[in-house]
């Protein structure tokens, strides 16, 4: 197993981790039109990680891709709502919401190379 498969099960079991540890910072990114954000935080942060440790394992890995790959097309309206939404963009540069948004193309064909 390469260091990039490694590298990418890191990403999301992180992330998946931030998600449970300080799930009000993902609740105000959110956008107002999706309802239940404590909910869908923690689910989406157990998600990432659950899908971060499947990578790892050769039975998992093909469902565990695609987990990652349906959650980074289900974050595009959060990403944008940063990107639109002043209060939203944690008062990060445009330019760095630019990339974070971009960022989830990349993320999602970095994925789609393991399938």
């Amino acid at each position: 197993m390469s260091w990039h498969l490694y590298s990418l099960s890191a990403i999301f079991i992180i992330a998946g981790i931030f998600h449970l540890i300080r799930p009000k910072a993902f609740m105000r990114i959110m956008p107002l039109y999706i309802p239940y954000h404590r909910q869908l935080v923690y689910l989406s942060g157990i998600t990432e990680i659950m899908a971060g440790v499947g990578v790892l394992f050769f039975q998992t890995r093909f469902f565990s891709i695609w987990a990652i790959i349906a959650m980074l097309i289900l974050f595009f309206p959060v990403h944008i709502h940063m990107l639109v939404n002043k209060k939203a963009s944690l008062k990060l540069p445009k330019s760095v919401l630019v990339f974070r948004l971009l960022l989830q193309f990349g993320l999602i064909y970095w994925a789609h190379l393991y399938l």
